[in-house]
Formats: structure tokens, C-alpha cells, sequence
């Protein structure tokens, strides 16, 4: 490692080195990448990281809650753009199909890492269910805008469109999956506003 390297400030080295991490646990999944992979990536000694986390576990920590971070700004974004209860919904909705649609799309980021971190009690695992359990809500009261009950079976509809979009969006052909995705949001809609008028 030259000097030029190491003299960067701690905070662009942190910086590369989560940045490496992220493109390549999302590219190639967290097992597979050993930390000498990417400290040679970015371009840093093992010491290096070890002054910014405290190891392979924290690192992939921090791709979480960095991803976490990522999706409630473009919620948060999306649920700004409009201005109807219904209108929100299709927002959020829109942008989960322009991640869909990405150029590297490969699924979800949260289902990848629970799938390979089974255990309920592991730090991932429970990272994962946290950032869920976000979305869930925050799904949940949208649709109950909507349909002016409590949104809690519509909320958890939308989730699992969600997840299968995103599942198979990295599989099958973005566009078809996505229009089916966005078909299925103004079912839950329909659905949402029937029971409201009911």
C-alpha cells in the first residue's frame, strides 16, 4: 500500500471501503466476499478497516443500514411527489419499479442478506426485520389513508407484491414484472377504496 494511499482522510478511506462492500455483497451476495477482497479493492490495508469497524459483521452492518437510509429517502421522496392518499401509494409504488428497472438490479438487498443469515437471532437477521417492519408500517398507513381503515391487510398485500417483484425482477424480464407489480398495486388500491365506501 503506497503512503499517497493511507494518507487520505479515515473518512474517504471508510467511505471506499463501504462502498466496495456494498457494490460487491450486492453484486455477488456477503459470504462470498472474504475482507482481503475488498481491502485490496479499496484500496486500504486490513488495519485500515479495523479502525472503522470491528469486522466483517459491522461492515456488512453498515451496507444494511446505508441501504436502509437509501429506501426512506426515495419513500420519503416518492410519498412527497403527490398529493392524494392513493396518488402516495402509486408513487412508492413507481419507485420500486424504477429500482426494478436499474441497470445491476439484482433483487433486494434485505431478502438476499436474510437468506443468508437465517437465524432470527443473528445482528443481520434482526437488521433485516427491522428495515421490514419500517416498510411494512409505513405501507400500511399509506393504504389506510386510502381506505380509511386501519390498512393492515392492504399494507401486508403490498408487501408481498413487493417481494415478488423484486424477486423476480432480477429473473425475468424488468418491464413485465414491473407492470405486473404496478397491475397488482391498483388492485390493493381498488380493493383499499371498496372497503372504505362499503
Amino acid at each position: 500500500m503506497s503512503p499517497s494511499t493511507e494518507a487520505r482522510t479515515p473518512s474517504e478511506a471508510r467511505d471506499r471501503l463501504l462502498g466496495t462492500a456494498t457494490r460487491i455483497f450486492y453484486a455477488e451476495g456477503i459470504h462470498s466476499v472474504g475482507i482481503d477482497r475488498i481491502t485490496a479493492e479499496a484500496q486500504v490495508t486490513r488495519a485500515t478497516l479495523y479502525r472503522h469497524f470491528s469486522g466483517k459483521e459491522d461492515l456488512i452492518l453498515a451496507y444494511l443500514d446505508q441501504a436502509d437510509r437509501g429506501i426512506r429517502g426515495q419513500v420519503t421522496a416518492a410519498r412527497d411527489s403527490a398529493d392524494s392518499a392513493a396518488g402516495r401509494v402509486r408513487a412508492v409504488a413507481r419507485s420500486i419499479v424504477d429500482g426494478i428497472r436499474s441497470p445491476g438490479f439484482r433483487g433486494c438487498a434485505f431478502l438476499n442478506a436474510v437468506a443468508e443469515y437465517p437465524d432470527p437471532a443473528h445482528p443481520v437477521h434482526r437488521a433485516v426485520l427491522a428495515h421490514r417492519q419500517w416498510f411494512l408500517d409505513t405501507v400500511t398507513e399509506l393504504l389506510a389513508q386510502v381506505g380509511g381503515g386501519d390498512g393492515g391487510a392492504a399494507g401486508r398485500h403490498f408487501v408481498m407484491l413487493r417481494d415478488g417483484a423484486m424477486a423476480a425482477g432480477c429473473l425475468f424480464d424488468p418491464e413485465l414484472v414491473s407492470e405486473t407489480f404496478l397491475h397488482g398495486v391498483e388492485g390493493v388500491l381498488r380493493d383499499a377504496s371498496e372497503k372504505s365506501s362499503a
